[in-house]
């Protein structure tokens, strides 16, 4: 009877089921579920920051010290980033991911600058600006809508915004390429990986010839 039923066993582990891969399906959902809610937290956490921040305390100085600082860190986080998803095992997510902070982090910044040119050089633009009217300009600015109903007035208002329309070019044009670029070098280490470790324990083609 204990013969019957280790012979049992052993067909039923060895079965087709035993040899089936899992289903990536989940695992994906899953990590797709993790992009999407880590966009969002950032999103939300940095439009938060923009409102909540003591902004109105600092001066020109201030102003552009922030664009600098900030345009720094948007350069090391878009790096950063760039390096996370060439070894993410969901690069495509990833990205979307990367895009998604890099682009809120852009805005709110050049936002949180034309709120500060405004509030220490009254009539840079030509009305003053709210926090949102100021994350509304950006907005506009960088949609190429331009409805005209704030417009910059001083010559620092109007290179500050030449300047966004230079950087949200670069931010479509090279860094939407540059993350797509990262992306196929993900997908190519994820299909190589599986040679790799067939290469290391059988030998590649050419020896087993």
């Amino acid at each position: 009877m204990d013969d019957r039923n280790t012979a049992r066993t052993e067909r039923t582990r060895s079965g087709p089921d035993a040899h089936r891969p899992p289903r990536p399906g989940r695992p994906r959902r899953r990590a797709a579920v993790a992009a999407v809610a880590r966009a969002v937290l950032i999103t939300v956490g940095l439009v938060s920051a923009y409102y909540l921040l003591p902004l109105d305390e600092r001066g020109t100085a201030g102003a552009s010290a922030l664009l600098a600082c900030g345009l720094l860190v948007v350069l090391l986080v878009f790096a950063w980033e760039v390096r996370v998803i060439a070894r993410s095992p969901y690069p495509r997510l990833k990205a979307v991911e990367a895009l998604a902070a890099t682009l809120v982090l852009f805005l709110v910044l050049f936002a949180g600058a034309y709120y500060l040119l405004d509030h220490s050089s009254p009539g840079s633009f030509s009305e003053p600006l709210t926090r949102t009217d100021a994350l509304y300009f950006t907005l506009t600015t960088f949609s190429t809508v331009g409805y005209g109903d704030i417009t910059a007035q001083s010559q620092t208002g109007r290179l500050l915004t030449m300047l966004q329309m230079t950087g949200g070019l670069l931010l479509v044009g090279v860094a939407a390429r540059a993350l797509a670029s990262a992306v196929q070098e993900g997908l190519r280490r994820q299909r190589g990986e599986p040679w790799a470790r067939s290469g290391a324990d059988a030998g590649t083609p050419d020896e087993e010839r």
